[in-house]
């Protein structure tokens, strides 16, 4: 099959990007495709092609509504209409009539939740949906065992669409991963189109300081010598307004911070404006990334840890999608290994909250567990987990079911940390001990931008001009109309 011809008539292409061709092709034969290209690798374009070529709607299932939100935009800024997003900005005669008329649309956007709405699902069924796509798919293992456990109910949600061919989409899985994506989509023998994680031209260097004062001096200096646009990764969303003010005191203006304590307006506007130039740095917490389709982002510093490996690739690799050189710094002081300990602790219930829970169990599934002091995510993960005792019909009780639960998560969870902080400790090559982790092939040739302990220098991602000249090229004019009317 020649899909050249559709996608230069399509998405005004020339040639397909390294893997896109070997997955749409295995997605046209029928065949179930676990698909991991780099960020910037062209994953949108491995969904949306096969829909000008068969019968029937694409349902893509995407983690973030800003995310979903900007793919929506840039499928409309080709000239196709029939697209919409199951999502909270669709008032209820919008979402009704979209419903009524689920079947006429060729891309259809929802969240895991979202499927789990009975009207939604029952408008799916009686669509025809030809491809069912889980975007950003690690989010299956990272998130769906507890943070978002809908997630989880993914395969169910396929089979009960008839089993259309399935598409998982990612840029960052381990060999754990993709068994976990397998498992919970139920995927017999899908063909595994893996390219490697390496993303070479992005450096990678740590920096230990010996108190928290002398990373925050040492932020300021980054942010104000570092070429082009950053983004700053942190712990918290206090720290994400404390960092943003404290740019901004330093006399960086065009700064703003961001994180899932903002309403969805306030986030939406803060993207735009950085993909559009109007912010030269975003501090955030890990809520801020995906659907930012920024191509120029110059750097990424992480001021605190991540708690994974996987949440590291994927952060920094929104720096260098057009494939220039890029930097990814994080800074390290006493005690930052504390932060993600404490983070993982307070994401699950104490032994005495689940007791309560236990104890009333009726009254709170009732209710609202918010209202008996859980949060959301744990009243959350508590009644998945509740459903989940019932359905494998487990003869323990309850109480000690979700323990067990809990400390297996807890176990894994601090596996994961502990691969992070070995990381940030390493005195041999950091690219080579992330490919090994997520079983990539090391290349023959060492990368020319590679990490601080291979003698990476930091003065070649230092800006010698005017930083506003450098953030803001202004684009030929046959380029922007080229954009817009491809």
């Amino acid at each position: 099959m020649n899909l050249t011809p559709i996608l230069k008539s399509r998405f005004g292409y020339e040639s397909f990007r390294p893997g896109q061709e070997d997955i749409l092709l295995d997605i046209l034969s029928g065949r179930d495709t676990i698909a991991l290209l780099p960020t910037g690798g062209g994953k949108s374009l491995c969904y949306q092609l096969p829909a000008y070529v068969g019968e029937g709607s694409v349902l893509i299932v995407s983690p973030l509504l800003s995310l979903m939100e900007d793919q929506v935009r840039q499928i409309k800024m080709r000239g196709e209409k029939r697209v919409i997003a199951l999502n909270s900005f669709l008032n209820g005669f919008e979402k009704e009539k979209a419903l009524n008329s689920l079947g006429d649309y060729r891309f259809i956007f929802s969240s895991p939740e979202a499927l789990g709405n009975s009207s939604v699902l029952r408008a799916l069924r009686q669509s025809n949906i030809s491809l069912f796509v889980v975007d950003e798919a690690h989010c299956i293992s990272q998130w769906g065992h507890d943070f978002r456990p809908d997630y989880s109910r993914l395969g169910s949600i396929r089979a009960s669409l008839n089993s259309p061919v399935c598409l998982a989409l990612t840029a960052t899985a381990t060999t754990e991963v993709i068994d976990d994506i397998k498992a919970s989509l139920c995927l017999l023998n899908p063909s595994e189109r893996l390219q490697s994680i390496d993303r070479p031209n992005i450096g990678i260097s740590l920096e230990q300081h010996d108190s928290l004062k002398d990373k925050l001096n040492r932020l300021g200096e980054l942010v104000q010598q570092l070429k082009g646009p950053g983004i700053i990764y942190c712990s918290s969303r206090q720290w994400t307004e404390k960092l943003s003010a404290a740019l901004r005191e330093q006399g960086i203006e065009k700064t703003a911070y961001y994180h899932g304590g903002m309403d969805n307006e306030q986030r939406i506007l803060i993207q735009q404006q950085y993909i559009h130039g109007q912010l030269d740095v975003v501090c955030c917490t890990n809520a801020f990334g995906m659907g930012v389709n920024k191509e120029n982002v110059r750097y990424v510093i992480h001021f605190h840890i991540p708690s994974q490996l996987e949440s590291y690739m994927q952060e920094i690799g929104r720096a260098g999608r057009d494939g220039l050189p890029s930097i990814a710094i994080m800074l390290i002081s006493k005690g930052d290994f504390e932060i993600p300990k404490n983070l993982i602790s307070s994401e699950f219930p104490e032994k005495d909250q689940v007791k309560y829970f236990t104890d009333h169990l009726q009254e709170i599934l009732e209710g609202n567990p918010e209202h008996f002091g859980f949060t959301e995510t744990q009243g959350r993960y508590l009644t998945f987990l509740t459903s989940q005792h019932a359905e494998e019909q487990q003869q323990i009780p309850l109480f000690s079911y979700i323990n067990q639960r809990i400390s297996a998560r807890l176990e894994h969870k601090h596996d994961k940390l502990r691969n992070m902080v070995e990381f940030a400790s390493l005195t041999t090559c950091r690219r080579k001990f992330i490919l090994e982790y997520f079983g990539s092939q090391i290349p023959q040739k060492a990368a020319e931008i590679c990490c601080d302990v291979c003698g990476l220098q930091l003065k070649a991602y230092l800006s010698a001009g005017n930083r506003q000249e450098e953030n803001s090229p202004l684009r030929d004019w046959r380029l922007e109309l080229q954009d817009i009317f491809l």
